[in-house]
């Protein structure tokens, strides 16, 4: 643990409160001292959730810490039990009273309550959010399915042909990215494909649901982060297979119905006969080719970012140039996939070293969780969000899933639109001294005020030509200096001419160029010579 301004994930308390917050009949009683409430806001402000979450702080201060905090840990149990009735209990310490080795769960088992009452140990100090998520839903289903397990060793009964397939859906929970609509999307295909769900978990479900989970014929993961540890222990427990696929893209989904397919032991080729997407066609049309190519940075949780750097470098005809992800427990899948595409993973929760990976870089699109819409803000790139951190605009009240066949119509216009707007904003800028635009009628859609002056026609272009004034100083003098080409001033007013979301490869490819020609000045000749020559 150490102290930053910025944040990943939260300590592993709070991927319990995903978890409770998801669920229904279940609360959560943590011993926390009073400033530990704070995470009640994640779900209530961002998430924007109807009511607060089932959670019961015994909020300790420093002056109880002279007397006997177990008892008010105790007082805490049992008033919510006896105030809110739930069905099961988990118990557990944030960060601070872990230090006070009370032992919430010793303490709540003494209490003799007529429901599971589950302890969770949750090491604040070398575990984070995402890790506290999968083993607090691990011990829900390992304490609640476990009395229904079969006998050790025997197999599990045949699947009636007169009953459809049943599968649970594994993963979402509160405070996910886009995980109401995921859940929404594959219920769908699922139901498509003559597959009935057992139960989702743990987002909607109840103590009792997960109680069932042993009643599938198998597991589909949608969020491996959340539900890996779970999964693999129905599948030793229950004889229960589980997905690995996770249907982000088109091509994704398609692998996702072919597995799935094969679990259920069902015929999917109809279903993939008339799959309903737009992607591949607006991926190929005239209007997006000038997509080909984008270098492109992505970053977030190792689900959506492994998933994004598919669809980017296969479906979109992006080049990725980075790949990382926060989540270490991960960094293996992740560190496979960057090797794919022959680059190398950066994993790390320190934003500085994110930030730092996109200034040397330089992408022209960034894809990445509200950190990295920060850090492309600063740097003047166009960004879309795929992954948690997310804030309170992350969560519409649209539809807008990132699964299945509809997810990847939401892809395409999410990851295009950044582009798209960069072109508009650039061509407003270009044409703002048009007489048109410059009529005393204010003629063109401009509000008043926003022609001359410190105008308002873009926040990304402005950060854009901020930066890029930047580093053409910084270029100009540590290349100028020694043996490589610097740029005159007619040419770097040239270079502020092309669209601010291509400049960074125009400069890229006209310096290569001067390069290999051994030229010591890049003058306009040289600027138009080396297009002349990469267009080609």
């Amino acid at each position: 643990m150490k102290l930053t301004v910025w944040t990943y994930e939260g300590p592993p308390h709070v991927g319990a409160m995903r978890v409770a917050t998801g669920m229904k009949g279940l609360h959560y009683v943590l011993h926390a001292p009073q400033g530990d409430t704070y995470a009640d806001l994640l779900f209530t402000m961002i998430e924007r959730n109807s009511a607060r979450p089932p959670v019961t702080y015994t909020t300790f201060q420093a002056r109880d810490l002279g007397a006997d905090t177990a008892e008010l840990f105790r007082d805490a149990a049992l008033e919510a039990y006896e105030r809110y009735t739930p069905e099961a209990m988990i118990v557990g310490a944030s960060c601070t009273a872990e230090l006070i080795q009370d032992d919430p769960g010793g303490l709540a088992r003494a209490l003799g309550l007529p429901i599971p009452v589950i302890p969770l140990e949750l090491p604040s100090y070398q575990r984070k959010e995402n890790w506290g998520a999968a083993e607090t839903f691990y011990q829900l289903v390992r304490h609640l399915a476990g009395p229904h397990a079969p006998a050790p060793g025997a197999e599990p009964a045949p699947r009636d042909p007169a009953r459809r397939p049943r599968c649970n859906l594994l993963g979402p929970s509160a405070l996910g990215f886009r995980h109401r609509d995921d859940v929404v999307e594959i219920r769908r295909l699922l139901g498509r494909l003559g597959i009935d769900v057992n139960v989702t978990a743990p987002l909607g479900a109840r103590p009792a649901d997960l109680a069932r989970l042993g009643d599938a014929d198998f597991n589909v993961v949608l969020y491996p982060e959340v539900a890996g540890i779970a999964a693999g222990w129905l599948k030793r427990t229950f004889r229960q297979p589980a997905t690995k696929t996770v249907p982000i893209g088109v091509g994704a989904t398609r692998d996702f119905v072919h597995e799935v397919a094969e679990l259920a032991g069902i015929d999917a080729s109809e279903v993939l006969a008339s799959e309903e997407c737009r992607l591949p066609w607006y991926s190929a049309s005239v209007d997006s080719t000038y997509l080909t190519g984008k270098r492109v940075f992505i970053y977030g949780d190792a689900t959506h970012a492994i998933s994004a750097a598919r669809v980017a470098s296969e479906e979109f005809g992006f080049e990725v140039v980075g790949l990382g992800t926060y989540t270490r427990e991960f960094a293996r899948d992740v560190r496979a996939a960057a090797e794919r595409l022959g680059i190398e993973a950066l994993i790390s929760d320190d934003y500085l070293e994110v930030e730092a990976a996109v200034a040397e870089l330089r992408p022209e699109l960034v894809l990445g969780s509200q950190m990295e819409r920060h850090i492309a803000k600063r740097l003047g790139i166009p960004c879309a969000i795929i992954s948690a951190p997310v804030h309170v605009h992350d969560f519409p009240a649209r539809y807008s899933p990132q699964m299945g066949y509809e997810g990847a119509n939401v892809l395409f216009d999410t990851w295009v639109h950044p582009l798209m707007m960069g072109l508009e904003e650039h061509l407003l800028g270009m044409f703002r001294d048009d007489f048109e635009f410059n009529d005393t009628a204010q003629p063109s859609h401009l509000g008043a005020g926003s022609i001359a002056g410190d105008d308002a026609h873009g926040a990304a272009p402005a950060a854009a030509e901020a930066a890029d004034t930047t580093e053409t100083t910084e270029t100009a003098v540590a290349t100028g200096a020694g043996d490589e080409a610097y740029w005159t001033e007619e040419a770097e007013r040239e270079l502020k001419k092309i669209p601010f979301f291509v400049r960074g490869k125009a400069r890229r490819n006209t310096e290569s160029f001067a390069r290999d020609r051994g030229m010591s000045r890049i003058t306009i000749e040289t600027l138009y010579d080396a297009k002349a020559h990469f267009g080609r």
